[in-house]
């Protein structure tokens, strides 16, 4: 087992592990710790604790201090020298006629190298500007292009829902999401109404997918033939998800068709097909992964 802390350097950033070293830190403290860019300013988000030697990269660097009031009164200084550096790489970027929006200035804590962040549309040649850039500040320039979703999380903003954005906020990392996520949770597909402030689908949409897919795998899918407990057979209409309602139409006596709600419970339902499965009715204990005992193909 090893001891070691969580640290961010930026908020809602990706966590870091350090050894706490002699160090005695508690969550919430500062510390300065080296990286692979250099000597860095971070957060600590995770008290000590133990964890497996195997769920950490080896080695393990230590913290080399606790932040003290000097190292806090350093970033302060660094936060004003880049809003001057934000505003002298715009100037260059306009000189050089470069198709690029620059999105943030950053200065590592020792000030070792300036890292800029940059969105364009294709690849822009930057290296008559970090000649540019590098005669000006007198150290290493990195220039970084991102995509428009980090945008979002740098930047921060209001998403649809009034509150400010996941991604910015406690998002550490970007999940994969999809076009699929929104039929299946029976939202609009109009773009505007799904996308997010970066144009891309909302980040929200992940969040309770896990419970519309165990959801949807208790309801039949439109279209089908069902039978109630009452012995009427109907055809699936609509199904309403979460009230876990199914809506038939039904024949009455004089043959005339109308809609019925129905609760789950009062249906017969046949068991969902697995994933995969052609339906050979071997009675196969699938688990999405088709046919496991060799009776039906698998589907590609």
């Amino acid at each position: 087992m090893t001891k070691v802390i969580g640290v961010r350097f930026r908020t809602a950033g990706k966590i870091y592990f350090f050894s706490p070293g002699e160090f005695e830190i508690k969550q919430g403290d500062h510390v300065i710790v080296e990286t692979a860019r250099g000597v860095e300013y971070g957060r600590v988000v995770s008290a000590p604790k133990e964890v497996d030697d195997d769920s950490v990269v080896q080695p393990l660097k230590s913290v080399i201090r606790i932040a003290t009031e000097q190292d806090e009164k350093t970033v302060e200084k660094n936060r004003q020298k880049e809003k001057e550096a934000f505003k002298i790489c715009q100037e260059k970027i306009r000189k050089h006629g470069l198709d690029m929006k620059l999105i943030e200035a950053e200065y590592t804590f020792d000030n070792n190298k300036v890292l800029f962040y940059f969105t364009a549309d294709g690849r822009i040649d930057f290296r008559e500007l970090v000649k540019d850039l590098a005669a000006v500040f007198r150290t290493r320039i990195e220039l970084r292009q991102i995509g428009v979703r980090d945008e979002a999380k740098m930047l921060g903003g209001m998403g649809i829902c009034g509150r400010k954005l996941c991604c910015n906020t406690f998002l550490s990392e970007f999940a994969p999401v999809s076009i699929k996520m929104a039929k299946e949770q029976n939202l609009s597909l109009n773009p505007t109404k799904i996308s997010g402030v970066c144009g891309r689908l909302m980040c929200c949409l992940k969040n309770e997918q896990e419970t519309y897919e165990y959801l949807n795998s208790k309801l039949p899918n439109v279209g089908e033939k069902l039978k109630t407990k009452d012995g009427v057979v109907g055809e699936v209409q609509r199904v309403d998800v979460l009230r876990q309602k199914v809506k038939l139409i039904v024949e009455d006596e004089n043959g005339d068709k109308e809609i019925q709600e129905y609760k789950i419970d009062d249906l017969l339902m046949r068991k969902k097909k697995p994933q995969g499965c052609q339906g050979c009715s071997k009675g196969c204990n699938n688990k999405n992964q088709g046919c496991n005992k060799g009776h039906g193909k698998r589907k590609n």
